[in-house]
């Protein structure tokens, strides 16, 4: 008699494309473990990324605002939410693995600073040139979760993870070398593209650092003109464009679409991350974190560094690694509101009782 999960994959070879990743033919794990006999392997992955306590703490990192009061606007969590939603809309479309896709899609910035992309820029200064939020992620599901034992994530998923941040190059990479090993993983890519170009815009005119009449024009009139309109245009366009190229799924977007997107994300770069507004928290956020590695690889706190470690859930992790590299974890891995406080209590004065 079958198992709950085989007959799922059953299923699977009944509704997947001959594109999509077979839940059954994943390439496994670094340990090797016990099947389970509901789930299939990317349906366990996606649980344990969501119970993991990296997930959690995304609730109260910053995605572009920091700190920010208003009650609306997107967290790093939000954003990873968002992402999974665009990236199953396209997979379901195109009859792919909507697991796999959904649990790289959550794991995909597990390891993302707090303070956003300064605080990635701080640690590339003071940690190493290489430190990026893509590896750290990796190293989140691998090595710092489940104190040390990390997540045994399979190998579909963990590639996704290291494959999906796309920097400033091109909306869809051509270069073989960026891209996932699944189709599944380069629809995160695009789909984590297509959510910040569209929540990001969304934030920055709700806190007035632009307003709508300074949005080009060919993205209004090629994308639309509210975040529904936007959204829809660039997923049905994408959806539509894609075809079976010399037996592979290449992932296009049309040419109008493609210019209305990349003319958004310079839009964004030059008006919303590099203003005053927002340019000007970064740099104090920098600070902040560049101070509290500083304090913390200092021998003499080495006992606060190890409460600090505590308090994570941390202890275990990377036990064997060097000073700087734990450091490193400890940092990229808090929360703005908890470095802020850190911050403060090691720093500013305490008032007399």
């Amino acid at each position: 008699m079958m198992s709950i999960r085989e007959e799922f994959e059953k299923r699977e070879r009944t509704f997947i494309s001959e594109f999509g990743s077979l839940s059954s033919e994943s390439k496994g794990r670094q340990v090797e473990e016990e099947t389970c006999p509901i789930r299939t392997a990317f349906q366990r992955d996606r649980d344990r990324i969501v119970y993991s306590n990296a997930f959690r703490r995304l609730k109260h990192k910053t995605q572009v605002f920091l700190s920010p009061l208003g009650e609306h606007y997107r967290t790093r969590l939000t954003h990873t939410l968002e992402v999974a939603q665009i990236a199953r809309t396209i997979s379901r479309a195109m009859r792919l693995n909507e697991d796999l896709t959904e649990a790289i899609a959550l794991a995909h910035d597990l390891g993302h600073t707090p303070f956003g992309h300064s605080g990635e820029t701080a640690l590339k200064q003071i940690f190493s040139s290489t430190f990026s939020h893509t590896s750290q992620s990796l190293r989140v599901v691998d090595v710092l979760e489940k104190d040390g034992k990390g997540l045994n994530l399979t190998f579909e998923v963990r590639d996704g993870i290291i494959k999906h941040s796309k920097g400033y190059g091109d909306v869809i990479s051509k270069n073989p070398d960026d891209m996932a090993s699944t189709v599944e993983g380069r629809i995160v890519r695009i789909a984590d593209i297509m959510a910040y170009l569209n929540h990001d815009l969304d934030d920055a005119i709700r806190s007035r650092v632009i307003n709508e009449s300074q949005i080009p024009e060919i993205c209004t009139r090629v994308l639309g003109n509210t975040h529904s309109q936007r959204a829809t245009t660039m997923v049905t366009d994408l959806i539509y464009s894609t075809k079976p190229e010399n037996g592979e799924l290449c992932l296009k977007v049309g040419d109008d679409v493609r210019n209305a997107m990349t003319a958004l994300r310079e839009f964004l770069y030059e008006n919303v991350y590099r203003s005053p507004q927002v340019h000007g928290e970064f740099e104090k956020s920098m600070k902040i974190l560049k101070d509290l590695y500083v304090f913390f690889m200092d021998d003499s706190n080495i006992k606060s560094f190890e409460e600090e470690l505590i308090g994570i859930e941390m202890e275990g992790c990377g036990t064997n690694d060097p000073h700087d590299r734990r450091v490193t974890d400890l940092i990229a891995s808090m929360t703005d509101r908890h470095a802020l406080d850190l911050y403060s209590k090691l720093f500013f004065p305490l008032p007399l009782v």
